[in-house]
């Protein structure tokens, strides 16, 4: 492997799984060298090696959770600095690549001669990277609930049938969140049925894509709605609406979340548990390619 060389790191196992020959081939013609998962931990083993043979462009191809796997362990070896990320979508939901104006594999392919490279922040929790959002409670419980069966039975559908399903069940969270940034600090304490804290997606009013340059999260706070209710007002996209009193918003550069006890959080789709997390946006430390549609300042 030379150095400034091109690879794919590709799951072959996402989403339908009907891409990756498609997909050796275009990497191939392209000048990328294939490296393939098996397994879980194998995005960040190889994140690493592409680091330790400084690989100055590495593309994922695979959902949000390989693209995590990958970024952590390019973090992990220090090597987010020198990279540039291209983005082949092929999970379920592919958020980022939707975020970036990547509309599916082809197209990722495509940017990777001609795609415009944007410097985007990364944020932290606890140290482990994250790019899209970082989220507990419902919807973070939905995420791990929605089987891989159900999610190629049902595409991005699935995670609307286990949110439901865990609206209903959840009994919600005591929380403190404390926000510094913005030219201010804020706290937060009560019972919550969720946060968001979004580095790539914003989830007030229409949601959809959040300001990926400005060093800073937008974050959602949604607290004392009843579950039944809840369900209702996510299906009707009320929820996170304008004028919504049980939904309180920030942004802030720093997030800690605190709670007497372990709370599950979804990572960009990876799962970790914990009491005390403390979230930083690292402003525009990656660098990555976009499509057209990308907006800077949305």
């Amino acid at each position: 492997m030379q150095v400034g060389s091109r690879t794919l790191i590709m799951n072959p196992a996402s989403g339908s799984g009907d891409h990756a020959e498609f997909a050796r081939q275009k990497a191939r013609g392209k000048g990328f060298a294939v490296w393939e998962t098996e397994g879980e931990g194998d995005g960040y083993r190889l994140g690493q090696r592409a680091a330790e043979e400084d690989v100055s462009e590495v593309a994922v191809c695979g959902g949000d959770g390989t693209i995590n796997e990958v970024l952590r362990g390019l973090a992990a070896a220090d090597h987010l600095d020198d990279v540039t990320l291209d983005v082949i979508p092929a999970g379920t939901a592919n958020l980022l690549a939707g975020t970036l104006g990547i509309r599916d594999v082809r197209h990722g392919f495509e940017l990777t001669d001609k795609g415009e490279i944007r410097s985007v922040d990364v944020g932290t929790a606890d140290g482990e990277p994250f790019v899209v959002s970082c989220i507990a409670g419902f919807p973070a419980d939905a995420s791990t609930s929605a089987s891989t069966d159900l999610k190629r039975r049902l595409g991005t559908l699935a995670f609307v049938v286990s949110g439901i399903q865990q609206a209903v069940e959840f009994d919600g969270l005591d929380l403190r969140v404390d926000l510094h940034g913005a030219g201010r600090s804020d706290t937060w304490e009560g019972s919550a049925v969720t946060i968001l804290v979004g580095n790539a997606r914003r989830f007030i009013e229409e949601g959809g894509q959040a300001d990926m340059e400005n060093g800073l999260f937008d974050v959602a706070v949604v607290e004392d709605v009843p579950a039944g209710n809840l369900a209702m007002e996510a299906a009707t996209h009320r929820l996170l609406g304008e004028g919504t009193d049980s939904v309180h918003h920030f942004q802030a550069a720093q997030v800690t979340v605190s709670s007497d006890e372990p709370i599950t959080f979804s990572r960009d789709g990876e799962i970790a548990e914990h009491d005390r997390v403390t979230m930083f946006a690292r402003p525009q430390a990656l660098d990555l390619r976009v499509g057209p549609d990308y907006e800077p300042d949305p």
